[in-house]
């Protein structure tokens, strides 16, 4: 029987959660992949990271109402990759999947990635979906080209598939979380571990609410994070800027100086190009500043210690639970001074 623990990191969850985990209830009883591969789902463990929403109210209720749902809860909003190593690294199952929490990701594929994971002898299974993805056209396109830019330009494993949905090994899983320090993108960290890494095709679901979780700006602070966790090749890009403009500066220069020789006229042009090279300069050597900024930056977080995450035992206590509480405790008050009172008056009359 193969152990599966779902790590499934809750951000904006209030509405979808709930039917998520039903559907996973399903797979907490013994079942068979179409190869006939016993598999039981014996933890969801649900990450709460601090979204907008009364998501934590939801996990409460669902670590109440499912034995098998275990709440995680994070000191602040992290992140998804943070949230997801966090849940990874309290993982005890024999495998560990990662999934979305909108819907997208339909669990019935679970039993063929394990299918795929043991025909193929793979550490690391992802998702490839088969559909277009239930996004606008101007997300699915820029999401392609960052794709394309990051293995061509970084050279990105063609094995990391960039998706959320996926199965992997749960004792490389849970090694990796430990060791996994704040910047870290986990389909890249994932690369730096697992030798063989496989897909399997799926097909996604529309997401169970009207707006989706990310926005512009959170996806290009997510296409910018895979760009500083691809390793040193940002820092070589720059430097093959340099050699670049350098020798363009030196094939301008000897233009100019042609002109100046051999041209009929001896004055060359030189106050609109000058100001051109001097902005592409410029512009360069700040965007080059700009970039070894970035990974300073990173690696200072890692030598002051801080961490990729950080767990608490509760979430931060809501206004109306502190009103509940309350409320129950003056009602406890008042029914203890009323026994006294009964007490009282039973001592006074026996007397």
């Amino acid at each position: 029987m193969h152990s599966v623990s779902v790590v499934v990191p809750v951000y904006r969850g209030e509405q979808t959660i709930t039917a998520l985990v039903q559907e996973l209830d399903r797979y907490s009883r013994p079942s068979r992949t179409s190869g006939g591969i016993p598999f039981i789902v014996d933890e969801i463990i649900l990450v709460h990271d601090n979204g907008p929403d009364r998501s934590d109210v939801v996990v409460q209720r669902l670590a109440h109402d499912f034995r098998q749902v275990r709440a995680v809860w994070l000191s602040r909003n992290f992140g998804q990759d943070a949230a997801t190593i966090a849940g990874m690294a309290v993982a005890q199952g024999q495998w560990i999947v990662t999934m979305d929490e909108d819907g997208q990701h339909d669990p019935v594929f679970i039993a063929d990635f394990l299918d795929a994971a043991l025909a193929e002898r793979a550490d690391l299974v992802y998702s490839k979906p088969t559909n277009t993805r239930p996004h606008g056209f101007l997300r699915n396109l820029t999401s392609r080209g960052s794709k394309i830019v990051l293995a061509t330009v970084f050279a990105f494993p063609d094995s990391t598939r960039f998706e959320s949905f996926r199965l992997i090994r749960g004792d490389i899983g849970r090694q990796l979380a430990e060791v996994a320090a704040n910047g870290v993108y986990l389909d890249v960290a994932l690369t730096w571990v697992v030798g063989n890494a496989i897909s399997a095709p799926v097909v996604l679901r529309a997401e169970g609410r009207e707006e989706s979780g990310y926005n512009y700006r959170r996806l290009f602070s997510l296409f910018w994070k895979m760009v500083l966790c691809s390793g040193t090749r940002g820092l070589r890009l720059v430097s093959l800027l340099g050699v670049t403009l350098a020798l363009a500066g030196g094939v301008m220069a000897a233009v100019i100086i042609c002109q100046a020789l051999f041209g009929a006229n001896n004055d060359p042009e030189g106050w609109a190009s000058m100001i051109v090279v001097l902005l592409l300069c410029s512009g360069a050597i700040l965007f080059s500043l700009g970039l070894i900024a970035e990974y300073l930056g990173v690696a200072l977080h890692i030598l002051v210690g801080k961490p990729l995450y950080l767990t608490v035992d509760s979430p931060t206590p809501r206004p109306d639970n502190i009103a509940r509480t309350s409320s129950s405790e003056h009602r406890v008050t008042e029914h203890h001074a009323a026994v006294v009172a009964a007490v009282a008056t039973e001592k006074g009359q026996g007397e």
